[in-house]
C-alpha cells in the first residue's frame, strides 16, 4: 500500500512517498522539504507536492508534527499553519490519515528501523532487546522523550513529557548553571539545559565562573564554534552539554525500565563524535547503586537520514497492518 509521509515542523515541511505492508515500511522515497513560510496553509503545501511528483496522490497520509496532536484545531508554534483532524479526509482527499507527535514518530522509527540505521555509543555493543523497553532520549530545540515496548513480535509507543522532568546537577559546575538559571525560572527541567538552546545558558554560566564577559552568541553559531574547537569556552560548554546528556538519559532508562537507550534528533546525530570522546557513557552509569545494572544496557545513536518520515509511515502501517 502506498501512503504520503509527512513531518511537519515549525520551519519546515517534509514530504514523500512510502510504502507499507503487513504493519511494516517497506520502502521510503526520497523527501521534498517546502518552507512552512512560503506556503498558506498545509493544504496548498500537499497540494504542491502533488503536483511535484506528478500524478493522483495515494489516498493515505501518515503525519508527523511537532507538537500536541489533541484537540479540534492544531497549530503551530512557529508556522501560521492550521490543521483540523476532522477535516483531513474532506481537504486531502484521502481515505485514510494517521497524526501522531514528532517524538512518537521517532518511536515509531526506532521500533522499526533495521540495525544498520544505529551506531553504538556506549555500553554493550549488542542489539537492543527484541523483548522489553528500550527508551528514547531527543536532544534538539527542546528534549524529547518516549519509549517503545517490543514483545511477542509487536511493539507499542509511548511518547511523554519526559524532558520535563528537574535537572539535577551532579558537581560544582552544574550547581552553578543551575543557580543561574533559578534566577530566571522558579524550577528548572532538564530541557533547559539538554537541548539545543541550553548550550547557551551552559556557555554563559562557564563565562560567568571564570569572571568573563558574556558573549551574545545565538545557540546555532555557539554549536558550530564548540565543535570546531575554535572556541575553547564553547567546546567547554558542549562537553558539558554532552556530560547532562549522559545524565538525563540515564536517569530516564532508571525511569521507564528500559533495557536499551536510543539517543534521537538531529542534534544527537550532529554530535555524535562529541559525544563518543566526552564522558557521556559515565555520567550515563552514574547512578550509584546501579551503576553495574547501568553499565549493562547498549546505548544508541539513531542515524536514519528522515526518521520523522519514516515513523510516521510505520505508524500508518502499524495501525493498519490488518
Amino acid at each position: 500500500m502506498r501512503v504520503v509521509a509527512v513531518d511537519i515542523g515549525g520551519t519546515h515541511a517534509r514530504f514523500t512517498l512510502a510504502e507499507v505492508e503487513a504493519g511494516r515500511v517497506v520502502s521510503l522515497g526520497e523527501a521534498v522539504t517546502m518552507p512552512t513560510a512560503e506556503h498558506a496553509s498545509f493544504q496548498t503545501a500537499w497540494e504542491a507536492f502533488g503536483a511535484g511528483v506528478g500524478g493522483a496522490l495515494p489516498r493515505a497520509v501518515a503525519i508527523a508534527i511537532a507538537g500536541p496532536v489533541t484537540g479540534d484545531v492544531i497549530k503551530f508554534t512557529n508556522n501560521p499553519w492550521i490543521i483540523r483532524p476532522a477535516l483531513i479526509r474532506e481537504k486531502l482527499h484521502v481515505d485514510d490519515y494517521v497524526l501522531v507527535n514528532d517524538f512518537e514518530a521517532v518511536g515509531h522509527a526506532v521500533a522499526q528501523a533495521g540495525s544498520s540505521h544505529f551506531v553504538h555509543l556506549s555500553g554493550p555493543d549488542a542489539p537492543l532487546p527484541e523483548n522489553g523497553t528500550i527508551s528514547i532520549v531527543g536532544p534538539g530545540t527542546g528534549l524529547g522523550v518516549a519509549h517503545v515496548w517490543r514483545g511477542s513480535g509487536s511493539y507499542h509507543v509511548v511518547a511523554t513529557e519526559g524532558g520535563h522532568v528537574d535537572f539535577a546537577p551532579l558537581d560544582g559546575i552544574e550547581d552553578a548553571i543551575l543557580a543561574r538559571l533559578r534566577k530566571r525560572y522558579r524550577r528548572v527541567s532538564a530541557e533547559r539545559v539538554v537541548s539545543g538552546p541550553g548550550l547557551v545558558e551552559i556557555y554563559q554560566a562557564l563565562a560567568a565562573i571564570e569572571g568573563r564577559a558574556v558573549q551574545q552568541h545565538d545557540d546555532k553559531t555557539l554549536w558550530g564554534l564548540g565543535m570546531s574547537g575554535e572556541d575553547s569556552l564553547a567546546a567547554a560548554a558542549l562537553d558539558r552539554f554532552c556530560l547532562s546528556l549522559g545524565s538525563v538519559a540515564g536517569d530516564i532508562a532508571l525511569a521507564q525500565g528500559g533495557q536499551g537507550v536510543v539517543i534521537a534528533g538531529g542534534l544527537g546525530l550532529r554530535i555524535k563524535d562529541s559525544l563518543v570522546r566526552s564522558g557521556f557513557a559515565e555520567r550515563f552509569c552514574a547512578k550509584g547503586r546501579f551503576e553495574s545494572l547501568m553499565a549493562s544496557l547498549p546505548v544508541k545513536l539513531i542515524t536514519h537520514p528522515q526518521p520523522g518520515l519514516f515513523g510516521a509511515a510505520a505508524a500508518f502501517a502499524k495501525e493498519h497492518q490488518s
